[in-house]
């Protein structure tokens, strides 16, 4: 893995009685995006919020690009950009006003129009942000957080709330931060972003890291058995032998297997010798989503 640009080791935080994460580990590359998932409460907003040096952490030690963020300078301010969940423009100034006042608080800024052109409001450079969209305000709050041409980019829940169209458009967005060359650490609810975006994710559930890895090897999904769904007419006979099949909903019948290829081969060969539709056939292997949930409601009955 390439040179870390965050790494916790035994990273603990405790309110009161209150443990909210607990001894964690963590690695980020530079030039990945890392996806950090986790329920309402998990503690991965504290963790990130650790990590900007804007919480102090009760144990374990932490190193952001090279450095304590509990002791940060205006230096490494600088190389690091921050989206929170809910940002506040000053609706009466236009993008690229925004951008230039923001433009002040840096040594070394982006240009303007370069800065503009790379979260896609190059045709809303001269609207006021009190006239633009929720998509194209949060293009905008990345634009604030690039401005300082930082090295890492932390984006808390940057979709939430977007409709489908708005989430896949700021998409493009954030893997453009990645051809920049940003390392980037994104906070999400939503499993389909980070199968998408993500390199590397992290599942936190209850201040515990229960899950790391590639999307598609979280919880070994490539090694669980595949589902194949379909729906016969009534009259349509037994099946190959061997093959047997669990009804499922909606009149579906539903065969497990571990050798999905060889399966579809036998069902397939079958219906075509006997003229027959298989209705609404798939094959479903476990999602990101299926592995999240399992992972946090195991982690959730084990603290119970």
């Amino acid at each position: 893995m390439a040179t870390p640009v965050i790494t916790a080791v035994g990273l603990r935080k405790v309110y009161g009685d209150f443990e909210a994460v607990r001894g964690i580990d963590l690695e980020v590359a530079a030039g990945e995006v890392f996806a950090f998932l986790g329920p309402n409460g998990a503690g991965k907003t504290t963790t990130a919020e650790i990590f900007e040096g804007y919480r102090p952490r009760t144990g374990g030690e932490v190193a952001v690009l090279g450095q304590d963020p509990a002791s940060p300078t205006r230096d490494w301010r600088e190389r690091i950009g921050i989206v929170l969940q809910q940002c506040r423009m000053r609706s009466e100034l236009t993008v690229r006003e925004t951008l230039e006042l923001y433009a002040g608080y840096y040594r070394a800024p982006l240009g303007l129009a370069e800065t503009i052109d790379h979260v896609g409001l190059t045709a809303k450079a001269h609207a006021r942000a009190g006239s633009l969209s929720g998509g194209q305000l949060r293009r905008l709050d990345v634009g604030v957080a690039l401005i300082g041409d930082p090295e890492l980019l932390f984006l808390d829940e940057p979709t939430t709330g977007f409709d489908p169209s708005a989430r896949r458009q700021f998409w493009a967005v954030i893997a453009n931060l990645k051809q920049l060359g940003k390392s980037v650490f994104l906070t999400t609810h939503y499993m389909d972003e980070a199968q998408r975006l993500a390199d590397r994710v992290a599942i936190i559930a209850d201040g515990e890291i229960v899950a790391e890895g590639r999307p598609d090897e979280l919880g070994d999904r490539e090694r669980r058995p595949a589902s194949i769904r379909f729906r016969l007419e009534r009259d349509a006979g037994e099946l190959p032998e061997g093959l047997q099949a669990n009804p499922g909903v909606n009149g579906e019948l539903q065969i497990t297997t571990s050798s999905p290829v060889e399966v579809l081969h036998r069902l397939t060969g079958w219906a075509l010798e006997r003229s027959l539709e298989l209705e609404g056939l798939e094959v479903h292997r476990p999602s990101l989503e299926d592995i999240y949930l399992e992972l946090t409601r195991t982690a959730a009955e084990d603290e119970r």
